[in-house]
């Protein structure tokens, strides 16, 4: 039989983090790993990505634990924030170049296929004269807008610094970037 740790509250379970109890920690770890697993196959991701992603966002926990930049809202918030940044740091590996390559790679034109070609043409103007509507609208957007969107699609910052840096809290950060997006498309549209 497995030995696992008995969690009476919260605070209990950080005390035990901070005293770095490799039981508590283990227990943390095995209740918490296949629901994150579960979310990262269901998302393009593979169980080797799962293990990784897991590990990093685990890691990620016992240092803001250990630092106290985590402070737990109600009994379930230690998982619930485990799995907020095992999210987090998968949707910001599906948004980095690494997979954006093999995502690329993976979907290069077979020629000995029997798809038409001039359809696969016409939809890369498509594309393309979509892409020029963006970079348009992207240009006439506004200054605070612009720096805000290029801070998170293209410097990959996160929404925590990001808001740091705006001296915002992470709600209204969020609530700009939505904003600024549907600017962005509302521009984009309107060229057309």
């Amino acid at each position: 039989m497995r030995e696992t740790y008995k969690i009476n509250s919260t605070q209990h379970l950080i005390d035990a983090i901070k005293d770095n109890n490799s039981l508590a920690l283990k227990t943390l770890y095995t209740t918490n790993y296949y629901k994150v697993e579960a979310f990262i196959l269901k998302n393009n991701g593979t169980k080797e990505h799962a293990k990784d992603i897991f590990q990093d966002a685990f890691l990620a926990l016992w240092k803001n634990v250990k630092q106290d930049k985590f402070v737990p809202q109600n009994e379930s918030s230690i998982s619930g924030y485990l799995y907020t940044i095992a999210k987090h740091k998968w949707m910001d590996y599906l948004r980095s170049k690494n997979y954006k390559k093999t995502i690329a790679s993976s979907s290069l034109i077979d020629m000995d296929s029997s798809d038409d070609i001039s359809d696969k043409i016409n939809d890369d103007k498509i594309n393309d004269e979509r892409l020029h509507s963006v970079m348009h609208a992207f240009k006439v957007l506004g200054m605070p807008c612009k720096s805000l969107l290029t801070k998170f699609y293209f410097e990959k910052k996160s929404m925590k610094d990001i808001a740091d840096e705006l001296q915002l809290d992470a709600a209204s950060t969020r609530n700009k970037k939505y904003r600024c997006m549907q600017k962005l498309r509302e521009i984009a549209l309107n060229l057309k």
